[in-house]
């Protein structure tokens, strides 16, 4: 099958130094118009999908998702695998290509989402996805036809689990009991035939609870480990065992209204990992739920409503226990989403190193907010927002980020533009403040360092984002001796040199080191800053978004605290490129024994 995301449907929306630089300069900004200059109307973006040798791939389907956009434009591969759209609209581009058989590799779950722009090649590589095929029977060895069979991801290639409950591959059984499930990313997965999942049931099995290989429940459940382009047999015996209902009534704003339907999910985790879901699709104007076909076990049970212009709504998460009966009279209220608002602020430099540099536009940044990664439910309920907590700002600058369950939240920003840093992102406490106030202390909230805590229904405004032309980078090398590799998990990180921005956030930044040894580090705010090369554990944080994080305050002090102790310390002026630098191997972390 395709290897893209799905757009919802009414059933059920489907689902990141050894020499310093002296030179001093001021930046002197000056806010800009929003429409100071006019951005492209349209372009066109072209690309070529691969496969694992490096061979062009005649007639597959690439898709063209722009950003908070439903729909998505589609176009096919020529004979030598390449493909060209026309006519785009400016805006960021996420790309999808799928043939029978074949997926994209699966990307890190903390890595930026891959962004493209008008003119932008985009290259796409496949691999041939794994197989499980086998056959179901019952207790008497009889082929159970037209079951569903669905293989669940528990952990990728990497052996990292899943943050979210993905789309599950599903097949019917034939007249023999045979499945065969296709195009599989590597990884381990459990298999069950049976019960009603997250896509619908599957005829006369719904109410059954699901028979996980080899003839198990879900916490005894075989877990097959498969690997792209092999094949691998797991047969099911089936238990037949009738699974039990979870229903109830759904209240709240969205109560009956005309044209809203409401999704209620029912979940299982194992150690805060989704592992298994069911769910039930109430038409616009049903008050009432049920989920058949439910096995024994812990669950979290949710409902959310979508309307059409796009606004939405949730219950609390509720924990329910299913154990050897049915759950009723469970009551789901429905209440309003949060939002947050704000603008883009631009302020461009003065200084002669930065003139004539290309401008950020609007149509190609995105802000966006993200969960504190120690929040657990309920009082974190977990949404399907498909286009994720984000928003693209207007040709003004404005923007608004909708659909955003109570908890607390950090801010990001993400935009093209290689002499522009993200300065701040604050919150002016007060409407009436006058422009030439609203850089007091006083008169703004730091919502990059504190973040900010929404409620069910709340609407946050005057957020602003704060732009500024000058920025520096660093572009270079690990040095090696003879006879030394690239250790993995290597991280470059830049550190604040200054004491009076020691808990500035913005001033922290990480980049990954290549096998090549090479790493750039892009957008940096001009200033001093310590440099420090570290073997980060996959426990830490991996990525700059989750080392700005509220959560991540102790490892940035530790952060600090080599990197003084290193003493690799780097000045950077407006507008300054800093190339071929070279940073020594890091010492490696002592092995226990």
């Amino acid at each position: 099958m395709f290897s893209r995301e799905i757009p919802p449907t009414t059933r059920l929306v489907l689902l990141a130094l050894t020499w310093t630089i002296a030179c001093t300069l001021s930046l002197q900004a000056q806010t800009i118009s929003a429409n100071a200059k006019p951005e492209p109307i349209t372009g066109s973006i072209s690309g070529r999908v691969v496969n694992n040798s490096g061979q062009g791939m005649p007639n597959v389907t690439v898709y063209a998702r722009p950003s908070l956009v439903q729909s998505q434009r589609a176009t096919v591969t020529d004979s030598e695998g390449n493909f060209k759209f026309d006519g785009l609209d400016s805006a960021l581009y996420q790309f999808f290509a799928g043939a029978p058989g074949y997926i994209l590799p699966p990307r890190d779950p903390d890595a930026e989402t891959l962004y493209y722009r008008l003119n932008d090649s985009v290259s796409l590589s496949l691999i041939k996805g794994g197989v499980i095929t086998g056959t179901v029977l019952s207790s008497s060895s009889e082929p159970v036809v037209q079951v569903q069979v669905r293989a669940l991801l528990v952990r990728d290639a990497n052996g990292k689990a899943p943050k979210s409950l993905g789309f599950q591959l599903a097949r019917i059984t034939d007249d023999r009991g045979v499945y065969r499930i296709y195009g599989l990313a590597p990884g381990t997965y459990v298999v069950s035939a049976g019960g009603r999942n997250s896509f619908g049931g599957s005829g006369i099995y719904d109410e059954d609870s699901p028979t996980y290989s080899p003839s198990s429940t879900r916490d005894t459940a075989a877990q097959i480990l498969v690997t792209g382009g092999d094949e691998t047999n797991v047969d099911i015996k089936y238990r037949g065992e009738a699974g039990h209902a979870v229903s109830g009534t759904l209240t709240g704003a969205w109560d009956g209204a005309v044209g809203v339907g409401i999704n209620v999910s029912l979940t299982q985790f194992e150690n805060g990992t989704p592992t298994n879901t069911a769910s039930f699709f109430a038409p616009p104007g049903r008050k009432t739920f049920a989920i058949y076909g439910v096995a024994d076990g812990e669950y979290d049970l949710m409902a959310q409503a979508m309307s059409a212009p796009g606004e939405s709504g949730v219950s609390e998460t509720r924990h329910i226990t299913v154990k050897g009966a049915d759950v009723t009279g469970i009551e789901l209220n429905i209440k309003p989403l949060g939002s947050i608002s704000g603008r883009v602020a631009l302020a461009k430099s003065e200084v002669a190193e930065c003139k004539n540099k290309r401008e950020p536009l609007f149509s190609e940044m995105i802000i966006s907010v993200r969960r504190g990664e120690k929040q657990k439910a309920p009082e974190a309920p977990r949404l399907m927002n498909f286009y994720g907590p984000q928003g693209v700002p207007n040709q003004s600058g404005d923007f608004q980020i909708k659909n955003l369950g109570s908890g607390q939240y950090n801010f990001g920003a993400r935009f093209f533009a290689r002499y522009w840093y993200l300065k701040s992102i604050v919150q002016e406490n007060s409407a009436t403040v006058p422009p030439a106030k609203t850089t007091a202390a006083n008169s703004q909230t730091d919502l990059a360092k504190n973040g900010v805590t929404l409620k069910f229904g709340e609407n946050i405004s005057r957020v602003r984002v704060n732009l500024a032309e000058g920025a520096a980078s660093l572009h270079g090398s690990i040095k090696l001796e003879p006879g030394q590799s690239v250790p993995p998990n290597l991280f470059v990180y830049l550190v604040p040199g200054e004491k009076e921005n020691a808990e500035d956030v913005l001033r922290f930044f990480a980049s990954g080191v290549g096998s090549d040894g090479v790493f750039a580090l892009n957008n940096l705010q001009p200033g001093r800053y310590w440099v420090l090369g570290q073997v980060t554990p996959n426990t830490e944080a991996q990525s700059q978004t989750k080392l700005r994080s509220l959560a991540e305050a102790e490892t940035r002090a530790a952060l600090r605290r080599a990197a003084e102790a290193g003493k690799l310390l780097l000045e950077f002026t407006p507008c300054q490129n800093v190339v071929d630098y070279q940073l020594p191997v890091p010492p490696q972390p002592s092995q226990k024994n």
